[in-house]
């Protein structure tokens, strides 16, 4: 091995232990939800983007802040209201009469990382801002294109839809969300121990960045190196198929779905240590990436999540 290799192999191995320092890092601030943070940081190596569903107080906005912190981007929360309009989001061009001209000004989205809170309190137009920037990283606002900062990851959270004043979010603007997950309520020991604890806003202050914004693309580029096999992808290509042809499910998952389901499973097993994923990995991110796409059909006394569960169960592993 030469030495520019060997520098290297040390310069990824440095990183990797960063990155688990970060994980370690969310996990305290958010606590007792370990495996819905490890989700969240498979999703921003898979250059996805996160929703959270579940009820106000529970930590979605908490698991956001702490995410940003430790990696050092820059952050930018927007408050979803039902009077939001685009250019609230996006940015706005405005005239300069020293100048003569239209000068833009850069909206929240031109961040790192951008927080949509409460984003199914918003109006559909204003939903629809987010939409070119999550699939193509730019924004197109009077004919001109701006491009958006790398890393760009959007962590939306949203209320349960039978909340007051809520607008679902439409098929398209789900599907370009790589992982939806809950967080729920702690367990009892856990929530004893966050009633006691250092306030979580002070302990985030507190906290310093262990990664850079340069760290995570370089860790994107290395979780695509991570070794699929054959026989996984047959299990992947099972569970698709499985979701097409089951009378539980109104919709399957699509093509993008599987493909961003394979980019995901890469990185989880990144994160687990490994440079080869297994069927674990799969089935760990499958109920996150299939809850928001697929829905069941009405009148079903069943949740979409037990019919998941039973869907995974079903498919035999090669």
């Amino acid at each position: 091995m030469t030495d520019f290799q060997l520098q290297r192999t040390s310069s990824e191995g440095a990183r990797s232990g960063r990155l688990t320092e970060a994980v370690d890092i969310v996990n305290t601030i958010v606590m007792g939800k370990e495996q819905q943070v490890k989700l969240a940081f498979s999703c921003l190596l898979a250059r996805g983007h996160l929703l959270i569903e579940d009820l106000p107080g529970v930590g979605k906005t908490t698991l956001a802040h702490a995410l940003a912190t430790v990696i050092g981007a820059r952050y930018q929360r927007i408050q979803f209201t039902s009077d939001l309009l685009p250019a609230d989001i996006l940015g706005v061009s405005i005239y300069r009469r020293d100048l003569e001209k239209f000068e833009f000004h850069h909206g929240p989205i031109f961040s790192e990382l951008v927080l949509a809170d409460e984003i199914n309190r918003a109006t559909p137009k204003s939903q629809s801002a987010l939409l070119e920037s999550m699939a193509e990283g730019q924004v197109t606002i009077e004919g001109s294109t701006h491009m958006l900062p790398e890393p760009f990851f959007v962590i939306a959270t949203q209320n349960p839809l039978d909340l007051v004043g809520t607008f679902p979010l439409p098929d398209s603007q789900l599907d370009r969300f790589l992982l939806s997950i809950t967080l729920g309520f702690p367990e009892p020991e856990v929530e004893r121990e966050l009633l006691v604890a250092e306030d979580r806003l002070l302990l985030m202050r507190n906290t310093e960045a262990v990664i850079s914004p340069d760290d995570v693309l370089q860790l994107n580029a290395e979780c695509q190196k991570v070794h699929v096999s054959d026989a996984l992808l047959d299990y992947v290509q099972a569970l698709l198929l499985e979701t097409r042809n089951s009378r539980w499910f109104e919709v399957g998952l699509s093509p993008r779905a599987g493909i961003m389901m394979l980019q995901c499973c890469k990185a989880y097993a990144f994160l687990e240590g490994r440079d080869y994923a297994i069927p674990e990995d799969v089935k760990a991110i499958f109920p996150g990436i299939a809850r928001h796409r697929m829905s069941v059909p009405h009148g079903m006394e069943t949740s979409v999540e037990e019919q998941i569960t039973g869907l995974v169960n079903q498919v035999a592993v090669p």
